[in-house]
């Protein structure tokens, strides 16, 4: 799977978004991550060190996905649509590029082969499921109070986990 930049910057945004300070008032009800402050987007750009331009193109994304809100003005910006804790990564994949797992453009289960490539599609799916399993169970709220579940501690704890892989070299 190839992360691209613009995924990375997503969910760097939602992660600073999800951080910002809380709103606080005399006899307030206790804050969610609904009531947080709205969050600049320069202040966003310049803690994440992304290029503004990108970021604006990536905030309208997330706006459009229903993942933020945003407020125009003084007081504006930025906030979380919904709880940190309800917004996995791979909503926020789905929100920048589309589907998690495709092949030249199609879902696995669109795709058909013959012949000797024919149990490739379920290779594929299984890629997908696979995908799933960590993307769908991992949220923004996780990451941002550094409370990743058990099963991803588990799979990076193996120490293979961490060993690159290189293609094998061409015969000459």
């Amino acid at each position: 799977m190839h992360i691209t930049a613009k995924v990375d910057y997503a969910v760097r945004t939602l992660l600073e978004i999800a951080r910002a300070p809380q709103l606080t008032a005399l006899n307030a009800p206790p804050p969610t991550s609904l009531s947080a402050a709205p969050l600049k987007a320069d202040a966003i750009a310049g803690a994440q060190h992304i290029p503004p331009k990108v970021l604006e193109t990536v905030l309208g994304e997330l706006r459009r996905a229903e993942l933020v809100i945003s407020r125009r003005g003084p007081d504006g910006g930025y906030r979380l649509a919904r709880p940190a804790t309800d917004i996995s990564i791979a909503d926020v994949i789905r929100a920048v590029e589309g589907p998690l797992a495709s092949v030249r453009g199609e879902r696995p289960e669109d795709v058909a082969y013959e012949g000797v490539a024919e149990p490739l599609q379920r290779v594929w799916i299984a890629v997908r499921v696979n995908l799933r399993a960590v993307l769908e169970n991992v949220s923004i709220g996780d990451i941002a109070e550094d409370q990743l579940p058990d099963f991803v501690g588990a799979l990076v704890a193996d120490p293979g986990a961490w060993a690159r892989r290189e293609p094998h070299p061409q015969p000459s």
